[in-house]
């Protein structure tokens, strides 16, 4: 077996110096702190980070690639880009804009997440807003707390909702897939939980051939697997009240991020972290 993981830290900036040939790069572009910013990034991710960069820098009418062009182009590699067209009531505007702060406030106050680097409420991709964090190291193992503490951060879109709106919608629908799906690894297949110990349920190991049952029987009896969606309810739903906890701590902050998030439609990690520490 020959196995090709992603890049590291010196790896992506090796890839970068390759795509970078031939492109005029402007005195404020690092490749170095392009490659520490673009953790989880492909050889192909970053050809295409630097060839977008190229062309956003000839719409903009520059002669060489400026940082401007690499965050806007990062964030279109990860997110897709931008439906400025795509017309959006007020109302629905309003709630993306606290969805959107509900997750970045709340991971303000998580020590173990990344810290936010954009909020925008602009549609891309499938998604109606992001807020986008940018990691500040390249991360090795990934502890209890990590987990918990990412599982928070994703409800707590939801959370705002919930503690602002006449009604909750379907925008968290994503959020509450990747918090199960999280959930569900660190009880059957980490050994996170207490009462079902150190034992993996169920084998997702089996690739599936053509012709092959999709329906595989689990390995576990009946009586466990209700143990098993006891203690990933009982996960995600103790995330869900701290999010709720850390939202009602912070009402005026989350309505202030709110309020410029609807009014500018986009707000950087500086931005973000201004309101938050300001009186």
């Amino acid at each position: 077996q020959v196995v090709v993981s992603l890049p590291d830290v010196k790896g992506r900036e090796e890839i970068l110096k390759v795509h970078a040939r031939g492109k005029s790069l402007g005195p404020d572009v690092n490749l170095s702190t392009i490659a520490k910013s673009t953790a989880g990034f492909t050889g192909a991710d970053l050809e295409n980070l630097l060839n977008e960069s190229a062309l956003l820098a000839v719409r903009h009418g520059k002669k060489a690639i400026t940082q401007e062009e690499v965050e806007e182009a990062t964030i279109k590699v990860v997110m897709g880009a931008e439906k400025k067209s795509h017309i959006v009531s007020d109302k629905d505007k309003m709630v993306t804009s606290y969805h959107e702060a509900g997750h970045a406030v709340v991971s303000y106050f998580l020590p173990t997440q990344d810290p936010v680097h954009q909020i925008s409420i602009i549609q891309r991709g499938m998604a109606a807003g992001y807020t986008m964090y940018i990691p500040t190291d390249e991360k090795g193992h990934t502890s209890k707390k990590q987990m918990l503490e990412q599982i928070c951060s994703l409800l707590g879109g939801r959370a705002a909702e919930q503690l602002t709106q006449d009604d909750v919608c379907t925008g968290a629908s994503n959020d509450i897939d990747r918090a199960t799906d999280l959930a569900r690894k660190m009880v059957t297949k980490f050994g996170m939980s207490d009462r079902l110990g150190l034992v993996t349920y169920g084998n997702d190991n089996n690739e599936v051939f053509l012709g092959r049952d999709f329906s595989s029987t689990p390995n576990y009896s009946e009586k466990t697997a209700a143990v098993i969606d006891e203690e990933i309810e009982n996960v995600v739903m103790a995330q869900y009240q701290k999010a709720l906890e850390l939202l009602k701590n912070a009402m005026p902050k989350l309505h202030e991020v709110a309020k410029v998030l609807f009014e500018k439609e986009k707000i950087s990690g500086d931005e973000f972290r201004g309101i938050m520490e300001s009186e």
